[in-house]
């Protein structure tokens, strides 16, 4: 196989997935401390949340969140008043530590980091076998490519993000939640683990396919105007906000039906997510699309090297 494309060293399926992996951590270090403010400002105004459970989105996996309900572990409890963001970020950090502003972090990674490897992953893979077929100017691979890595993605994950869900939601052990996958196995049978396929393929897919379609077209144009063979982290980050933005936008449709219908799906264990996520959507996209490329990046010069010894 050519170790070069467009100019470029490739990077192997392996390099891919340590790029992703380390994308996905960082995106959720850097997004979490937002999501709790924001939603520590929000249930001020709405009082009557606490003790629920609500899914929350960052573009990349959906995320259960708890309020406060007595004696229940929680990762947003509900506290004083605050007087904006800045006020938010000082008071938590002082009373209740820095620690607070990651509090429901690990739940969160234990789907967002093997969905987005799979995700990441399978879209270069994909649109690299597209390209080869169809030439690196087809404008329309990442757009197919796209739709079709987070459909296999989605089919993957869903059982997965379907338990998560319910333990995170009805506060289960994993004995409880195992005598209730079990029970719904055999009243429903196995499709009842995919319940949750529908309403978040209609939603995830069209999504994926405008983001990489926009993602690849800003990309092209950002490093053509400066006249750089290969994409900065700024050309990077700046493509991944703008693309994330617009297909957001573009979907909020179907996130307003994937919603209802999970909320239906999960039986009202969840309410809908009081933080809008078109606030979310560019931040999460852009840092995670900058530091997996720049993770790529770093694979080609070391495999740059590598090849230059060799010879």
């Amino acid at each position: 196989m050519d170790s070069k494309r467009n100019g470029l060293y490739k990077v192997t399926p392996s390099q891919q997935i340590i790029s992703s992996c380390c994308g996905a951590v960082i995106t959720s270090l850097l997004v979490t401390p937002l999501d709790v403010v924001k939603i520590r400002l929000q249930v001020q105004s709405n009082p009557s949340l606490k003790g629920k459970s609500f899914l929350d989105s960052d573009g990349l996996t959906d995320h259960v969140c708890v309020y406060e309900n007595g004696s229940s572990k929680t990762y947003y409890k509900a506290s004083e008043r605050f007087n904006g963001m800045r006020d938010a970020f000082v008071k938590i950090i002082q009373r209740e530590g820095v620690k607070t502003l990651w509090s429901g972090l690990p739940p969160s990674l234990a789907v967002s980091v093997p969905t987005t490897v799979i995700y990441f992953t399978c879209y270069d893979q994909l649109r690299d076998a597209f390209i080869s077929k169809l030439g690196e100017d087809n404008d329309y691979v990442p757009l197919i490519t796209g739709g079709i890595a987070r459909l296999g993605t989605a089919t993957i994950i869903s059982p997965v993000e379907l338990m998560r869900t319910r333990m995170q939601s009805r506060r289960l052990t994993y004995k409880q939640l195992h005598a209730r996958i079990i029970s719904n196995i055999t009243k429903d049978g196995w499709l009842s683990l995919w319940k949750g396929w529908g309403p978040t393929v209609l939603r995830d897919v069209p999504f994926s396919a405008l983001y990489w379609f926009n993602y690849e077209y800003f990309k092209k144009r950002l490093c053509k105007r400066s006249s750089k063979h290969e994409a900065t982290f700024l050309i990077t980050f700046s493509s991944g906000a703008a693309a994330g933005f617009i297909a957001a936008l573009l979907t909020l449709p179907f996130d307003v039906v994937k919603t209802h219908k999970q909320t239906e799906i999960w039986e009202s264990e969840t309410t809908p997510s009081i933080v809008p996520r078109l606030t979310k959507i560019a931040p999460a996209c852009a840092i995670m699309i900058s530091t997996y490329e720049y993770g790529k990046s770093f694979f080609r010069r070391l495999n740059k090297e590598r090849d230059l010894k060799n010879h």
